[in-house]
């Protein structure tokens, strides 16, 4: 959650000397060149920038949801609905089942910053530092990073703004005028907007959901337009 004003070849020789097997799992490790994405990036993507012209206001008020599958009107809502609007229509992932289950396993694991003593479904699963835990806990954290090549379509990234207040965007495969950064689908104040804001804030999470950890956390592809 946020304030209304602010918002990671082949290798030829039948042997690999020890400097060579290093190299080849720093390949393996480093994130790939974009390219075109996976039918469950893409849906991911797709159910992101459908968000925009549709939630055009910014709007932080606690709400108490349905639980599973509960949301704020789709008029409305802060940067963390961007994120879970799109895993729940593209994937069919719904983050504020999962982030509750998660909390009530580990409670200890996640921040304690609001003061609570044990899970809300209403609103865990709407504030950036629960989704940072939470996709670590899963395993999708990436290295931070400031070259632009290193963050695909679909990726999660979370940052910091000046004040303290979090934010978290989804990368998408389209790209700045200039070609040299990503653009992001987020709500940063006015709605959903797809912008070239990737580098704008302290990056403080860096996240990819690949199809063996969309398949895990129980995804597949829904948006299929």
């Amino acid at each position: 959650m946020r304030h209304l004003m602010f918002r990671r070849a082949f290798l030829g020789g039948m042997a690999l000397s020890g400097a060579g097997l290093v190299a080849a799992r720093l390949m393996a490790e480093a994130p790939k060149p974009w390219g075109a994405p996976g039918p469950e990036i893409a849906a991911l993507v797709r159910a992101a920038e459908a968000q925009v012209g549709v939630t055009r206001i910014y709007d932080p008020a606690y709400v108490t949801l349905d639980y599973p599958g509960g949301d704020v009107p789709r008029d409305r809502g802060v940067c963390t609905d961007v994120v879970i609007r799109a895993l729940r229509d593209g994937l069919g992932i719904d983050l504020q089942q999962a982030v509750h289950e998660d909390m009530r396993a580990a409670f200890a694991q996640y921040p304690r910053r609001w003061g609570l003593k044990r899970p809300d479904r209403n609103i865990d699963h709407r504030r950036v530092p629960n989704l940072e835990t939470y996709l670590t806990r899963k395993g999708a954290d990436l290295p931070i990073s400031a070259q632009a090549a290193d963050y695909q379509p679909g990726d999660i990234v979370s940052s910091l703004f000046p004040d303290g207040q979090t934010h978290i965007v989804i990368v998408t495969n389209r790209r700045s005028p200039d070609e040299q950064r990503p653009l992001i689908v987020h709500n940063v104040g006015w709605g959903a907007r797809i912008e070239d804001r990737l580098f704008e804030w302290q990056i403080t999470g860096h996240f990819r959901l690949t199809p063996a950890l969309i398949a895990g956390m129980g995804g597949a592809v829904r948006d299929q337009a």
